[in-house]
């Protein structure tokens, strides 16, 4: 009898499927899992002997600074820590410059993606005043994520802060809106509160009732026009207290960085590295967020991978850009977090695969299952290591993480069958392509 032929093998791995976790073989076909267990030849075989194969991480919120800001970041070195560090898809965010926040500059971004990014992506469109009554058109291009509402002041120009125009946003469309919630009013009333040369007065000016009030507003209007919201980087225990009796509209993403550090350390150890938009926050927040954490209140981990330079970056504050990098250390940080016993490695799967998969509505993404595609992060649960400089693939050079000592390794990224890292070798070229939604896709051999 004549085996199967199959693309990929990745041999004797223990698999995280969708209702446990058995040791087996994953067999490959055309970019898409083929077969689970059983015997067959393929043109590659990978040992995975006590490694841990997980669905496909997908960072649902990244800033890739490209167009304008490339000197931090750009589309393919962006995409190069994404897999570099396990990630096999991102959803990118719209303020560059100039902004992308119409059909022409969406295109533009695919364009510039073909054959550079490393990982698949989606491109999310910023809300304007300008376009608030066209979202819903433009939701609706191939290869977006959505729309995006920046309801406070952050990096770029995509401020929307006026109840009346992000109800009109809200109004125009129907997928899952991203939203950055901070109240605008209160950060300009409180502009006082910053210290010039001081960072950590950078969460007294951002304060728990800056974040809370927005969230509160924007839930008030989600429900008035019975539009579902994902808001972004919660940093407060308050917002997923009371976003805990919304769950039916309001979605909510943490990140590593707000579950990792502390205010009390991050700002006297690191300076303006720590300084991000909302802030890195006191113990107090951070074990507040772990709460939450317990309760099963957060859907998503996204890493808000926010690059600038090491020279912006080290002006005195304010005048430092808010921001960090992030999407390569997401899922080791989450791993070691698993390690510590602080949630479970099916948790972590929940929050950056099947999640995403469930709020977003991809195709083909966020299970190891035959149909799907086959995208993996292969990782060694057990690796003990440090964060160096040199492995890090952002163009911005640095990561608040470097020294830190963690448990739990990405080992390879695979993304539709295709090997893209190993061992922290890159594969010759990138291969990332588009990622499709529900919302906007059109079946094989449907008529148009």
């Amino acid at each position: 009898m004549t085996l199967p032929v199959f693309d990929l093998c990745l041999k004797n791995g223990s698999v995280v499927l969708p209702d446990a976790t058995v040791v087996t073989d994953v067999y490959v076909r055309d970019g898409r899992i083929a077969r689970l267990g059983g015997q067959g030849d393929a043109g590659r075989v990978i040992d995975c002997t006590g490694l841990t194969i997980l669905p496909g991480v997908i960072d649902t919120q990244v800033h890739f600074r490209e167009p304008g800001l490339t000197g931090a970041e750009d589309l393919a070195t962006g995409s190069m820590a994404a897999v570099m560090g396990g990630v096999t898809a991102v959803f990118e965010m719209p303020n560059t410059r100039p902004a992308t926040d119409c059909p022409e500059a969406v295109l533009d971004k695919l364009e510039r993606a073909r054959g550079r990014m490393w990982c698949d992506h989606a491109f999310y469109v910023g809300a304007t005043t300008d376009n608030a009554d066209r979202c819903g058109e433009l939701e609706m291009l191939p290869g977006t994520a959505g729309i995006k509402i920046f309801m406070g002041s952050s990096t770029g120009n995509l401020l929307v802060s006026d109840d009346r125009v992000l109800e009109r946003v809200l109004r125009s469309g129907r997928r899952r809106v991203a939203i950055h919630a901070e109240d605008e009013t209160r950060l300009q009333e409180r502009l006082s509160e910053r210290q010039a040369g001081d960072p950590s007065s950078h969460p007294v000016w951002r304060d728990e009732e800056t974040a809370l009030r927005a969230t509160q507003r924007i839930v008030h209007l989600a429900r008035r026009t019975g539009r579902r919201i994902h808001v972004l980087h919660v940093t407060t225990p308050a917002e997923l207290e009371f976003l805990s009796a919304h769950k039916d509209i309001a979605s909510c993403e943490v990140t590593p960085q707000h579950l990792t550090l502390a205010g009390e350390d991050a700002y006297a150890e690191l300076g303006t590295l720590a300084q991000m938009n909302p802030p890195i926050r006191g113990r107090e927040w951070r074990d507040g967020l772990w709460y939450w954490m317990d309760q099963r209140v957060p859907d998503i981990i996204g890493s808000d991978h926010a690059p600038h330079t090491l020279e912006a970056k080290q002006r005195a504050y304010p005048d430092s850009p808010s921001g960090m990098p992030g999407v390569q250390t997401l899922l080791p940080l989450m791993l070691d977090h698993v390690a510590h016993g602080r949630l479970s490695l099916r948790r972590v799967v929940d929050m950056t695969s099947t999640g995403p998969q469930r709020l977003f509505g991809l195709v083909g993404k966020g299970r190891i299952a035959v149909g799907f595609d086959a995208d993996f992060s292969v990782v060694d649960l057990g690796a003990r290591w440090t964060v160096q400089q040199d492995w890090l693939a952002s163009k911005c050079g640095w990561s608040p993480f470097v020294g830190r000592e963690l448990t739990g390794r990405p080992i390879g990224t695979v993304i539709r069958g295709n090997v893209v890292m190993w061992e922290n070798e890159l594969a010759p070229t990138a291969q990332g392509e588009p990622l499709r939604f529900e919302a906007t896709d059109r079946p094989q051999g449907s008529e148009a």
